[in-house]
């Protein structure tokens, strides 16, 4: 694995988690003895819903929904076959999603 990079991007709709996750990768990462750059926070998505109250008449009447999806980037420059093992076998909380790509 000489010369590739691993691209991580974290998805969550929790910030505490995904910021937890990343950490936990970092210190995997640098104790396997990668060169990690990140995370990068990226901006955030917000998806607004606008519901109305009544089921009936007043239309004027609604609720405002959100749901915001935070995104970080990091990229492990040279890992070795430690540190892809010890990915491998890292346990992320639920509601993470990881993507994983080898550049």
């Amino acid at each position: 694995m000489q010369s590739q990079k691993i691209r991580i991007r974290l998805k969550a709709f929790d910030y505490r988690l995904i910021d937890q996750s990343a950490q936990e990768i970092v210190e995997t990462a640098k104790r396997t003895g990668a060169v990690v750059r990140g995370p990068v926070p990226l901006p955030t998505r917000k998806q607004r819903f606008d519901i109305l109250r009544s089921p009936h008449v007043n239309k004027a009447s609604r609720d405002q929904l959100e749901i915001r999806t935070h995104l970080r980037l990091m990229d492990i420059v040279d890992p070795t076959d430690k540190t892809v093992d010890a990915l491998m076998k890292l346990d992320l909380p639920a509601g993470v999603d990881v993507e994983i790509k080898l550049q």
